[in-house]
């Protein structure tokens, strides 16, 4: 099994070798700040099954049970790892194919923001269709593709 992802540059990239355990999504405040967002999306593996395939993580220990991965260059949070190295736990996001990943459950409720569920069941759902700078800024980024490739930086964008 070769599941894999990376950061938005594609200065690191990652394969997991295993199908990851506990797909979840965290409204701890850690996460909510390290995603810089209202929840962090997670699911993990032995760290035997993480192999990095392009660059190196930076880390910040958050806590005395983990360590935030992320990538130096463009800030993509990566993943969640115990400070002893033996579990990895990949952010959603940042995986080629984030839709095959649907999280089973929650953690840290009592961090949910209180509007959240309710906004994100009801907001008004743009699509971008006709908003010709959106259009454009589809067009013209500079990130990385979902899979890999031979190197980095990129010499063209997607």
């Amino acid at each position: 099994m070769r599941i894999t992802g990376g950061c938005q540059c594609g200065a690191v990239r990652y394969a997991l070798h295993r199908q990851p355990a506990r797909p979840c999504i965290c409204h701890c405040r850690m996460c909510q700040k390290a995603s810089g967002n209202l929840f962090g999306s997670f699911a993990g593996v032995p760290a035997r099954f993480f192999e990095l395939t392009r660059g190196q993580l930076s880390v910040f220990r958050t806590s005395d049970e983990g360590e935030r991965c992320f990538c130096a260059a463009c800030g993509t949070p990566l993943a969640w790892r115990t400070p002893d190295q033996s579990w990895v736990s990949i952010t959603i996001g940042s995986l080629d194919n984030p839709e095959a990943m649907r999280p089973t459950h929650f953690y840290g409720e009592e961090g949910r923001i209180s509007w959240a569920a309710d906004v994100v069941a009801h907001i008004a759902t743009i699509t971008g269709q006709g908003d010709d700078t959106l259009v454009q800024a589809i067009k013209r980024n500079h990130q990385h593709p979902d899979h890999d490739t031979d190197a980095w930086p990129p010499k063209e964008t997607i």
